[in-house]
């Protein structure tokens, strides 16, 4: 099995390009994967990978029920805005969650150290296909299984991760989208420059106990910071309501000018705090999407 992988650029929340995929059925035990590169408007990235790579539901055989597994590091109640359109995605394309799809939701609820064995639960479960939404979900679907099908949504750089061989040709049973979330921290450094009057030192929320070496999303924003003359301050933190609030507080501390917060899924679940912290202490942020106070 050959998958591509396909690439997806952010233009600061708004989709620039989208691609999705159509996933055949050869036979019971056969997936093929075909790729489609239709434009999309107004969908969000994660969406767009979830709405079964563009998978048709009138190519399937009459009375089959398909099983789908989601795994994700985050809370049900934090995704519950992207699951919402993506089941209507999904139904848009004929898959209709109870008619001709199953879906076996496993959330890690901000404990990392849980998403090995809910990866495990889903390929004993059987399921079709994996949605995995980040990078420790990514990895241990991809331990946990070599021959069901994963779907990564949004993967910083798969190819540094290990998780797939070139983004031309990955192999293995991995597709999926990869985000130029990278290139797009060095963008919103240059927009707070320019938004924020004498910006002279730009913090960065960073999930703790995620690795720092190769974080190619770090080490392009600390490069950028250092052509734009400015001081980068690395927050480090628990990605919860103590966590959060300790680390605007550290930021204030540092004279922080602006912040840029990071593009996680836990960072997610937590958006709405994240912007009344921001609010509370009267701190300039960017986010990684539109819509993040939703």
């Amino acid at each position: 099995m050959n998958f591509g992988v396909s690439i997806l650029d952010f233009g600061l929340g708004k989709t620039i390009r989208k691609a999705f995929f159509r996933i055949e059925s050869r036979s019971k035990n056969n997936l093929k994967s075909k790729i489609q590169n239709p434009k999309w408007s107004g969908i969000v990235a994660f969406v767009v990978t979830f709405a079964m790579c563009g998978a048709r539901a009138d190519a399937q055989p009459p009375g089959k029920i398909f099983r789908l597994g989601v795994l994700d590091s985050s809370t049900a109640s934090g995704m519950a805005v992207l699951l919402d359109a993506f089941r209507q995605e999904l139904s848009k394309l004929g898959w209709i969650e109870g008619k001709n799809i199953a879906i076996e939701y496993r959330f890690a609820e901000q404990k990392p150290e849980r998403i090995p064995e809910l990866a495990a639960d889903l390929v004993r479960l059987k399921v079709d296909l994996i949605v995995v939404t980040g990078r420790a979900p990514g990895l241990a679907a991809k331990k946990a299984t070599t021959t069901i099908p994963i779907v990564m949504t949004s993967f910083p750089d798969p190819v540094v991760e290990g998780l797939v061989a070139s983004l031309a040709r990955p192999g293995g049973n991995v597709t999926g989208l990869s985000s130029l979330t990278s290139e797009l921290n060095s963008k919103r450094a240059e927009i707070l420059m320019d938004a924020v009057p004498k910006l002279a030192r730009l913090g960065v929320l960073r999930q703790a106990g995620t690795p720092v070496r190769g974080d190619l999303r770090l080490s392009d924003l600390r490069a950028a910071a250092a052509v734009l003359k400015l001081k980068l301050e690395e927050i480090e933190t628990r990605v919860d309501a103590k966590g959060l609030e300790s680390a605007f507080k550290t930021a204030k501390q540092k004279q922080i000018n602006a912040i840029i917060i990071g593009g996680g899924r836990l960072f997610f679940a937590e958006r709405k705090q994240i912007v009344d912290l921001a609010v509370k202490h009267q701190m300039p942020a960017i986010y990684p999407q539109e819509g993040v106070c939703r």
